[in-house]
């Protein structure tokens, strides 16, 4: 299945949901739908009441419960696992099964945020809309989100690129992308989550400008070289992303040198009070 993952969000609770393009359509996570209809914070908790429920409803013959897939998609740690998913129509049967005043207005959610999925298809403006929209009520300035839109776009530009030379999957991308990331911050991707605090958060959400902007010219020099020599598969994009993020990396140092401040921080758009971790040691030893 080729997907695109994302969290959506119904009044705090975070959904895990992953899209189907063959078949339009979007796969919700059935413990964080659940979740939300209880009103649990606390993920075991959720999950222990969807396994009782799953049991009964399977006891009794349900067919929602057959209809549910089990899809890997990313938990707290950051890894991703296998996990129950039910499209919207057995979503909607589900629901029935669990009382809660939280059951029609979900049932409201799910109608919106598939349609919205389908509006950003025929109209692609409307998906960046509405990542503006988001960005803005949570604060962010219109320089930051400029940045970070143009970020992606560079972005876009190379996994075309990976994608129209032998580079598959999501794992492929995710080791090109580190090995990007490692040579111009110095810091794998999961490392710099941790400096940041993050957990199963998007980092590109939580840079500054600078980190924006240094992500954006390593990932633009990689591009160009692969270019250049035609890289195709892993190695030679592996070698191309080296060389890309090392360009990146030398103007940093030359920054931090001049500033003498870090490009790479603790710095985030998370509540206050979360716990951060400071970066230790060199970096570029």
């Amino acid at each position: 299945m080729k997907s695109d993952r994302a969290l959506a969000v119904f009044e705090n609770f975070r959904i895990r949901r992953t899209y189907d393009e063959k078949t339009e359509t979007w796969y919700f996570s059935v413990v964080d739908i659940v979740a939300a209809l209880i009103e649990q914070r606390d993920y075991q908790a959720a999950r222990n009441y969807w396994k009782v429920l799953k049991n009964r409803l399977k006891k009794e013959g349900s067919e929602s419960v057959t209809k549910c897939n089990r899809l890997k998609l990313p938990a707290a740690d950051g890894k991703s696992y296998l996990t129950d998913v039910a499209d919207p129509q057995t979503l909607l049967r589900l629901i029935q099964s669990v009382p809660s005043p939280k059951a029609e207005p979900i049932k409201l959610w799910l109608a919106k945020v598939g349609y919205e999925r389908i509006q950003d298809m025929s109209d692609p403006a409307r998906s960046l809309d509405r990542a503006r929209e988001y960005w803005q009520q949570h604060g962010r300035s219109e320089k930051w989100i400029q940045q970070r839109m143009m970020g992606q776009e560079t972005r876009n530009k190379l996994t075309d690129y990976w994608k129209d030379h032998e580079i598959k999957g999501e794992d492929e991308y995710a080791i090109l992308t580190n090995i990007i990331h490692q040579e111009w911050s110095g810091v794998s991707v999961k490392k710099h989550k941790d400096i940041k605090g993050l957990k199963t958060q998007n980092l590109r959400d939580h840079m500054s400008e600078a980190e924006l902007i240094f992500t954006a010219l390593a990932e633009l020099s990689t591009r160009q070289i692969a270019q250049s020599v035609e890289a195709t598969g892993m190695g030679e994009n592996a070698e191309a992303g080296k060389k890309g993020g090392r360009i990146a990396r030398r103007a940093r140092l030359e920054l931090e040198q001049k500033t003498g401040k870090s490009v790479v921080t603790g710095e985030n758009f998370l509540p206050p009070g979360t716990p951060r971790k400071r970066l230790k040691g060199n970096r570029d030893a």
